[in-house]
């Protein structure tokens, strides 16, 4: 059994998803990141950054439990654990890991910045509001030239970077983007809206 520990965020659905694409029995336990929950020192022993997803696997290697936090950390292991979601041969699997590694260090911090700036800020900073808007106006493009020519983000398949991007692409209103000026993000994105396991993962936890 898995317990996910989590919220309603791009971070926390990324792996809610893979989850429920493995099949993988798991239990799910909110933290509440607006009332800091993430700051409990009984999260923190699993989550040293204060960051969520989390996750516990009884069923770890050797069949010891094992704690995991950053969900891209999260993800390789799910992955590694069930062989599934990332290519076995080394040049599929490095394909995946480096558009992990984009939405890991571009994707998620930029477009987070962007909501920042235009939704959360008290003060409205025009200057943030037109860097981070303007960076993810060019992620987006990066993503839509790879996916002129690709179905998926990476080594031809569906795989966890596919699932940590989406979450993301999930949020295109709330950082003013229209997916139209993006056709071959809006088809990757209703390619993957259509999958049963992405429509479960998405509502985790239920709200």
């Amino acid at each position: 059994m898995i317990d996910l520990y989590t919220w309603v965020t791009p971070n926390g659905r990324k792996v809610s998803i893979m989850l429920e694409e493995c099949k993988l029995a798991y239990r799910t336990h909110e933290i509440n990141i607006g009332q800091d929950q993430q700051f409990t020192p009984e999260f923190m022993a699993l989550s040293p950054n204060s960051k969520i997803p989390a996750i516990t696997d009884s069923d770890g290697p050797a069949g010891k439990p094992i704690n995991l936090f950053e969900s891209g950390a999260i993800l390789v292991y799910l992955a590694g654990k069930t062989g599934k979601f990332l290519p076995k041969l080394v040049r599929g699997k490095y394909d995946v890991l480096q558009w992990l590694m984009f939405q890991m260090g571009g994707v998620g911090p930029m477009i987070g910045q962007a909501h920042h700036f235009m939704r959360a800020a008290k003060e409205k900073i025009p200057y943030g509001i037109e860097r981070y808007g303007k960076e993810t106006r060019r992620l987006y493009g990066v993503l839509d030239k790879r996916l002129a020519g690709e179905p998926y983000l990476a080594a031809g398949q569906y795989s966890i970077a596919d699932m940590a991007t989406y979450p993301w692409i999930a949020r295109h209103e709330w950082h003013a983007v229209d997916l139209a000026e993006f056709p071959n993000v809006k088809r990757w994105y209703d390619t993957l809206s259509a999958r049963p396991a992405v429509k479960r993962g998405m509502d985790v936890p239920k709200r």
